[in-house]
């Protein structure tokens, strides 16, 4: 199973439409994260232990075959609701990141595609020590019109990033 995590919200981000067309391509079967966590607080942790969605997330991403994040770029970087999902899973037992195989996109309004969240993204992740892939990178510059009315990516360049970046992630998950 293929575990993708959209750091966008909203129903109709382009980072959750890119994420829908990675899981498309990669195939099989798929559970997309609810990641409508409360902000993170020791204190909180403390008093109440792990939410039990943060668990069931941390769960899922352990039993994954691999992981595909979605990050929007907010302000030059990743979103505060992805860094904070990623800050709750790193407080459940088992480590569930370790050696999994995990590939990044980005969609953003700007030329870059959302390059710089992409890059502190990867920094998020390093101390988790998953199988980050290398690329292609996917990069979606102008995301809110790069995808077809039924979701679907409409750049061939993007299109043919994704498909090869895919074709990667399923090979890394059947090493």
């Amino acid at each position: 199973m293929l575990v993708g995590i959209c750091g966008a919200l909203r129903a109709e981000s382009s980072n959750r439409k890119l994420m829908h067309e990675a899981a498309r391509l990669y195939g099989g079967d798929f559970f997309e994260a609810d990641i409508r966590f409360p902000l993170y607080d020791n204190d909180l942790q403390d008093r109440d232990g792990i939410p039990a969605a943060v668990q069931s997330l941390a769960d899922r991403i352990a039993a994954a075959e691999a992981v595909v994040i979605a990050t929007p770029e907010y302000n030059q970087s990743l979103s505060g609701v992805l860094k904070n999902a990623l800050d709750w899973v790193s407080r459940t037992k088992g480590a569930p990141w370790r050696d999994k195989p995990v590939a990044l996109l980005s969609s953003a309004a700007g030329r870059a595609g959302g390059a710089r969240a992409q890059y502190a993204l990867r920094l998020a992740m390093n101390p988790f020590r998953p199988r980050l892939l290398t690329g292609p990178e996917v990069l979606v510059a102008d995301g809110r019109n790069q995808f077809d009315p039924d979701g679907r990516l409409t750049n061939e360049r993007n299109l043919n990033s994704l498909t090869e970046l895919m074709d990667a992630l399923r090979a890394e998950a059947r090493r």
